[in-house]
Formats: structure tokens, sequence, C-alpha cells
């Protein structure tokens, strides 16, 4: 198994999105590159800790690969807002990408050089931030599968419902044969 370290805004969003693709072993919410040791989700939402609120992507690399899991992840969230994603914001909300190894990161890096600006980013920079993994804290139980639990909740419904739906507009194909339905 292979692992990307993705931080697309709240990690909730990220891990009902890429817990659905077809080859994804795992998708486990945490906290990354920040400074404080063992991290909690009330530390890290004051901005202080330097975390980013992160979804940690375990794959099968024979059944998806590096490009379409970067694919989906510039789909699913805007990679053009600094510290934001929509109504979420702080520098936990950053847009991130995070190797564990030399070799991914200059894929990641090509593969973000090619990118052309979207329209649905308005022609925008890309701001993501793209480094080597420094350190993954796995976050509180609570937050696993979070959009799985509550799919009512408000939150739920109105900002992760639509980004899974995109998802499975956009991206029918590489999804997992029980979430294509």
């Amino acid at each position: 198994m292979q692992y990307l370290t993705l931080g697309g805004g709240c990690f909730w969003c990220v891990e009902a999105a890429f817990i659905r693709l077809d080859g994804v072993i795992e998708a486990q919410s945490g906290y990354a590159n920040g400074s404080w040791p063992e991290p909690t989700y009330e530390q890290v939402c004051t901005g202080r800790t330097g975390h980013a609120e992160v979804v940690r992507v375990g794959y099968d690399s024979e059944r998806i690969g590096l490009e379409q899991l970067l694919d989906v992840f510039f789909a699913v969230h805007d990679p053009s807002t600094l510290n934001r994603q929509g109504h979420d914001s702080g520098t936990q909300y950053r847009s991130a990408i995070y190797t564990d190894s030399e070799a991914d990161l200059a894929r990641v890096r090509d593969h973000v050089a090619k990118l052309a600006p979207d329209a649905h980013w308005e022609g925008q920079t890309v701001v993501t931030e793209i480094e080597m993994l420094q350190r993954f804290w796995p976050a509180e139980a609570m937050h696993d599968r979070y959009f799985d639990r509550n799919p009512y909740q408000g939150y739920c419904r109105v900002v992760i419902a639509p980004k899974v739906a995109k998802l499975h507009h956009s991206f029918h194909d590489w999804l997992k044969p029980e979430a294509r339905a």
C-alpha cells in the first residue's frame, strides 16, 4: 500500500470523497505538519499549532494511480483559496499535498505544474502547499467516516453532500462498486 496525505479544507469532506474510490484501502482523518505533538481538534482549530486538517489516503497503486488521486483532489476542493474552503477559514484548512517519498513529491509537483487554469477556479493561481510529510497524527475517532455516520447533519447536507455528488458525476467509473449506487 502507498500513501498520500491530502488537505482540502475540512477533513470530513476529503475523507468522504476518497473513501469511495476504487483502490483506496483506507482514508484516515488527522493532522499534519504542525509543531505540537499529539494535537487535539480543539487545539488545531485555534490555528496556533501549524497543523493542517488532512486525510491520509492508503491506496493500491495497481488499482488507482497517484495522478488519478490528484485529479480527484483538485476536483473536490478549491486549490486557489489560501487557508480557506468555503466558510471554513484558517491555516488548518489550507490546501496541501504531503508525500512520503521524494519521488512522489517530484511527481506531484510535475502534475500540479501541468494544471491549466480551470474555469471553476476562475483563472486563479493554485496555492496548494506541496511538501514531504513531516508527521501525521490521527484525529479523534469521532471524526472517522463522519459523513457516512451523519448524512443528515447540516454541514454534511450543505457542504459535503455536493462534493460527493460531484465525485459521483465526474469520476463514476473510478468509484468502488458499492459507492456507484
